[in-house]
């Protein structure tokens, strides 16, 4: 007979834990706090679900897991996640190695997903959240519910994105089981800077390189379409940034980032760039003398500060504000004060320490307690990772608390 299992949180990983876990013989119950599962997998990919990678590795996860993400995903892959939802009936695309469904509809997705637990018939509980989990004479009892069951998944989320149910209550039940919690902070977000000249060019997208210091030292840059905010760095760029920043801001260290508006041009070629645009255009206004380097309002906040006006012809402008005004160009400093909240995060980067999970996602303190997706501290870059993260660890989970023996 097979064994009873209850999985604690209705997301892509514990919809996918609990699946596996009956397409492996057990008897399974899904507790879900909101009122109705998946709903953080509507809000993926800006509504499409951008759900996994072609390209995918151990290299794009970070946190005390990389060895653990390396083992799972050795079977768990993008490979395997893709036959998944083709079996579930999903068509797929691709956009440059980035999987989507053929619908373009992060709903396609979900519904899937509940055709297979009605399918499977596995129980759902929504509007249910789980208090307190004991073991007691071999068995877990779940509170309040006072259900007894040979295993718990616990697939509660992280704490980013709250409104869709990852309040931190997942993170809460493991402290209370003796589990070190690696405190979370938010990642896949902006960037809130220190200084007040954004709100001059919010609204702003261009093409850009971003470096973030930490104490002086530069521990990262990403390049793509940076987004200019009120009150400062957004984009994807920033976004697979953002996680260094808030844990060393954590950490109370000083952080800044640099800004290269022109990411093809090295510090020389960027003088040797300007100095060829003078000798041919030394009598334009400097608002003429820019124009097509950048978009206008990102010209005309670097002559600000840069000190220079914009109606100077380019020929009477000092050496040394024109020096200021090509360093800027390819590398505006800025201040980092704080990150976007939880509510603002796509992810968040902490949790359950890896190293007191096995490779088959159980406890090592505890037998017969298992964690998948988001409860790890696991995070991935943007492009499908952490979603990739959550199916190919609650598949992991799901089938070992069913099959394993302790």
């Amino acid at each position: 007979m097979g064994r009873e299992i209850a999985v604690v949180g209705g997301g892509p990983a514990g919809i996918t834990a609990a699946i596996k876990a009956a397409e492996a013989g057990a008897f399974v119950t899904l507790y879900e706090g909101n009122d109705r599962v998946g709903k953080k997998i509507l809000s993926t990919g800006n509504g499409r679900c951008n759900f996994s990678n072609e390209r995918m590795g151990a290299q794009y996860y970070y946190g005390s897991g990389r060895e653990l993400v390396e083992h799972i995903l050795e079977r768990f892959g993008a490979d395997w996640t893709a036959a998944f939802f083709e079996e579930l009936g999903m068509r797929i695309k691709s956009r440059d190695g980035y999987l989507y469904p053929a619908s373009d509809q992060a709903s396609t997705v979900l519904d899937l997903l509940r055709y297979e637990l009605t399918r499977k018939e596995i129980k759902v509980h929504t509007g249910e959240r789980i208090t307190k989990i004991c073991s007691q004479n071999g068995k877990w009892i779940l509170l309040p519910k006072q259900a007894s069951y040979d295993a718990v998944i616990l697939a509660c989320g992280g704490c980013a994105a709250p409104e869709t149910g990852s309040d931190g209550n997942g993170f809460a039940l493991a402290e209370k089981l003796r589990h070190r919690i690696i405190p979370p902070v938010p990642a896949l977000c902006a960037l809130r800077c220190r200084e007040k000249f954004y709100k001059q060019v919010a609204g702003v997208r261009c093409d850009a390189e971003v470096t973030l210091f930490v104490e002086g030292q530069a521990v990262a840059s990403e390049r793509g379409e940076l987004q200019l905010t009120d009150y400062g760095l957004s984009g994807i760029p920033v976004f697979q940034l953002s996680r260094h920043a808030a844990k060393a801001l954590r950490e109370k260290k000083h952080v800044t980032a640099r800004v290269s508006f022109l990411p093809d041009l090295d510090e020389e070629a960027c003088k040797a760039f300007f100095e060829k645009r003078l000798a041919v255009q030394a009598e334009d206004e400097m608002t003429a003398f820019l124009t097509g380097i950048v978009n206008k309002k990102i010209n005309i906040l670097l002559l600000k500060l840069a000190g220079i006006r914009e109606s100077e012809r380019a020929g009477m402008v000092n050496a040394a504000a024109f020096a200021r005004l090509i360093r800027l160009y390819g590398g505006l400093e800025t201040e980092i004060m704080d990150t976007n909240g939880f509510d603002r995060a796509q992810v968040c980067a902490g949790g359950v320490d890896c190293s007191e999970v096995t490779q088959r996602l159980m406890s090592k303190k505890l037998p017969g307690l298992y964690f998948a997706g988001e409860i790890l501290d696991v995070d991935g870059i943007c492009g499908g990772y952490n979603l990739q993260w959550a199916f190919a660890s609650g598949a992991a989970a799901g089938e070992a608390a069913a099959l394993d023996t302790w």
